[in-house]
């Protein structure tokens, strides 16, 4: 049997690795990409630094010879855990491969595989982004649970792009995203005023069949979304009154069920739409707290407004692209090699994904690993929105 070296097959692995960055996949290209060819472990993290909002005005004081002391910003540290280790494991037995040589189809065959390794992973990176972009999302910017947005027009989209301009996130930088599932992005893609040029300004979407910029807004599509299914509660209302900038409370009232990560909600069944970061569960006493994303409360809710749940939906995301991170690493190896053959690091060139191929050689087989590290967080949830569906 030839032997079988990842030099001969270096090809196939970056076709491949082409091939699965242009699949539709909406939020990898989304999102701040942290990837190089550095090897990782399951745990280790990425750190940054966030700092507050800046104290109060000062009057500037003409004459004074005493340099005042300012007010203090706080800086905290939030760390990104790389806490996935997967991979795909291709094994080939010796007279598999000697069938595949004889018909001709051994290279090509080989990288299918790869690509269709590169796919699984690529599509489970993008349900992770999909997922810590639901849940760590500060508000809900209108739409209707269980139906598919973006029917009859886009207003929606400029209703959400409010929303995170209202909470200070940059406008003019072009990094404002809105990723969709495929039936949203249908009603998008036959909207007859994008479908006429001369009114979309763009032939995109009529001769391409690309989504496009909207109210300065990169419309993407993914296959990563998945329906929330909502927390079932009622009774509950907050302990007291909650002002602006509110992001715990505790709950009170005669109270039962459920309140999830990801849940919508509104105080009184009216004004803004909270995402929960964590939910708790109450069965007739006054117990538990509600954590919310971001900065929490926009608007005072005044003692005893009940809360009220959007039913279970389908997320628009909309959010600006410093929001959400991916990290992504080679797998750890240990200092002194393992049992593999060879091994190669391919970084995709389209969606930047790392990933390492290696090759294991057995009794009368070979076995080919494709794997990656990575972790992904929702930093700053006030530069994320959600468009229901």
């Amino acid at each position: 049997m030839a032997d079988l070296t990842l030099t001969s097959l270096a090809n196939d692995i970056f076709v491949a690795a082409d091939t699965v960055g242009r699949e539709a996949v909406g939020f990898i290209p989304a999102v701040t990409m942290n990837a190089d060819s550095t090897r990782a472990a399951v745990g280790d993290n990425v750190t940054a630094a966030f700092t507050s909002e800046s104290g109060a005005l000062q009057d500037i004081s003409n004459g004074a010879m005493t340099i005042p002391d300012g007010i203090a910003t706080t800086i905290t540290g939030e760390t990104l855990s790389l806490s996935n280790a997967k991979a795909v494991q291709i094994p080939l037995g010796a007279e598999q491969e000697k069938l595949l040589r004889n018909t001709g189809k051994y290279d090509s065959v080989y990288g299918d595989l790869i690509a269709q390794a590169m796919r699984k992973l690529t599509n489970q990176i993008e349900v992770d982004l999909a997922t810590a972009a639901k849940n760590g999302a500060r508000t809900a910017a209108g739409g209707t649970a269980a139906t598919t947005p973006f029917g009859s027009n886009l207003d929606l989209l400029a209703t959400a792009r409010a929303a995170l301009i209202d909470a200070g996130c940059p406008a003019s930088d072009g990094e404002m995203n809105a990723v969709m599932n495929t039936l949203a992005g249908v009603n998008v893609r036959t909207d007859t005023n994008l479908l006429n040029a001369n009114t979309a300004g763009t032939t995109d979407v009529r001769e391409q069949g690309i989504l496009i910029n909207v109210h300065g807004i990169k419309l993407r599509e993914s296959g990563g979304i998945s329906q929330h299914t909502a927390g079932g509660m009622t009774g509950h209302d907050p302990d007291g009154a909650l002002s602006a900038g509110d992001t715990s409370f505790a709950f009170a009232g005669s109270n039962s069920g459920t309140l999830l990560e990801g849940d919508a909600i509104q105080f009184g069944g009216a004004g803004k739409q909270y995402i929960v970061a964590s939910g708790t569960t109450g069965s007739g006493a006054a117990t538990g707290t509600i954590q919310l994303n971001g900065s929490g409360i926009i608007d005072a809710v005044s003692g005893g407004a009940e809360i009220t749940m959007a039913a279970s939906y389908t997320p628009t995301s909309v959010f600006h692209r410093n929001a959400i991170e991916l990290a992504m690493r080679a797998p750890a190896v240990p200092s002194v090699g393992d049992a593999a053959d060879d091994a190669i690091i391919v970084q995709d060139p389209h969606s930047g994904l790392v990933f390492e191929v290696r090759i294991y050689k057995g009794y009368r087989k070979t076995m080919l690993e494709v794997g990656a590290v990575w972790g992904v967080k929702a930093w700053k949830g006030d530069f994320i929105t959600t468009i229901l569906g």
